[in-house]
């Protein structure tokens, strides 16, 4: 698919500091066509929270009020900051209250867009709608692309800013979008009754990024920790990440290094898994940083805790481990049965044990070429080739 031209709203911004599938996404669609992409305005309560906000002199506060900012990030790619500001519309109660407020949000945010998109002579749009149930519900109406496709990247509705008007919203909004697309069967599965134009198009890894052929010295901060080092890079995330299991394993293998990389909720920061003294929690660490660091693990790690969450969402994670050609223990769920040739897929913590054990025993180099190319075949090419089959069936012209 070429020359097209697509507007993708997300609930990540540009400048999020972790892996971003909507942004991996722009970039491989920007690569034959022009792209938008819309970061989403703040809301008013956590604007006027924002210390650097309230100390200073309220007479100049308009002056603060956000701008729109466009930036270039290549001939085809734009990013946009949106100048105004959202109603905080999620701690209102579910119905007319909230559809109201959320639909005044909507109105502000694409009723602008629509004026840019007409500013920058884009025609037949694309619109792709990263999991953005609230801010992207009335877009279709609005915006009025020549397609409206939703992403359902995540199962948002088990979370708990999500509970409340998720539920509800989420089936409608899949309901009239021209096409679903998912990066999980089981997502997919939950928009089949809703839409019958639901798919599963997979999920892709960062090639370029993660390639075991480059030149990547050991991280400093992995230099210091003695070998053999277990490693988990992500968002540390007690929703989705297992304190327990972590504790249970550094505990019982206290020769081992466990490294566990990323921004820590506040469960995780009060475990006593931080009194373990082989236990490492360096952090967050930049994008691009991250293949280094999983470059420097002996065993790569993703042990979730299996819940509504966690059983059908894709590990993007473990895509980027293979692609470093590195052993890989983790729980099994739905999603991860794909990967059963490839890792190690455990049920109890005695199979986590014996696993990582086992992983660090291997010494198979046909082993690690094999991770490699079953990793390589998810490449964001081959998933967004997916995406625009599925946009070219349903919209020929």
């Amino acid at each position: 698919m070429t020359n097209r031209d697509f507007v993708i709203t997300s609930l990540q911004s540009w400048d999020i500091p972790i892996g971003s599938n909507a942004i991996d996404i722009a970039w491989e669609i920007s690569k034959d066509n022009r792209v938008l992409y819309v970061n989403s305005p703040r809301d008013m309560m956590g604007w006027f929270r924002n210390p650097a906000i309230l100390h200073r002199d309220n007479r100049n506060i308009k002056e603060r009020i956000p701008r729109e900012m466009i930036r270039r990030i290549t001939a085809n790619l734009t990013v946009i900051d949106l100048p105004f500001l959202a109603w905080p519309v999620n701690g209102l109660p579910d119905g007319r209250v909230f559809d109201f407020f959320n639909k005044l949000n909507n109105q502000s945010i694409f009723r602008y867009l629509k004026g840019m998109v007409q500013k920058m002579n884009m025609k037949n749009i694309v619109h792709l709608i990263d999991n953005d149930i609230y801010r992207s519900f009335h877009a279709k109406e609005i915006l009025r692309p020549r397609i409206s496709v939703y992403y359902r990247r995540d199962n948002l509705q088990p979370m708990v800013y999500w509970q409340r008007h998720a539920p509800r919203l989420e089936p409608i909004l899949i309901a009239k979008s021209d096409l679903v697309i998912c990066n999980a069967a089981r997502l997919r599965d939950y928009a089949l009754p809703y839409n019958k134009n639901s798919f599963d198009v997979g999920q892709g890894v960062d090639l370029n990024a993660y390639d075991p052929r480059q030149n990547l010295p050991l991280p400093s901060t992995l230099a210091s920790i003695r070998p053999p080092r277990i490693g988990y890079i992500g968002d540390i995330n007690s929703l989705r990440l297992d304190a327990d299991l972590i504790c249970h394993l550094a505990s019982e293998r206290p020769e081992y290094s466990f490294v566990i990389i990323g921004k820590e909720d506040e469960t995780f920061a009060s475990h006593n898994l931080h009194a373990l003294p082989n236990i490492h929690f360096p952090g967050s660490i930049p994008k691009d940083r991250v293949p280094a660091f999983i470059k420097g693990m002996h065993v790569c790690i993703n042990p979730q805790r299996v819940n509504d969450i966690t059983i059908g969402n894709y590990p993007r994670k473990v895509d980027e481990y293979l692609a470093m050609g590195k052993p890989v223990v983790a729980t099994m769920t739905d999603a991860m049965g794909m990967f059963h040739e490839h890792t190690y897929l455990c049920t109890t913590r005695e199979d986590h044990l014996h696993a990582i054990d086992k992983a660090l025993l291997e010494a198979d180099e046909k082993k690690a070429a094999d991770r490699i190319l079953f990793a390589r075949t998810h490449g964001w090419t081959n998933c967004v080739q997916r995406i625009y089959d599925r946009i070219s069936t349903h919209s020929p012209q």
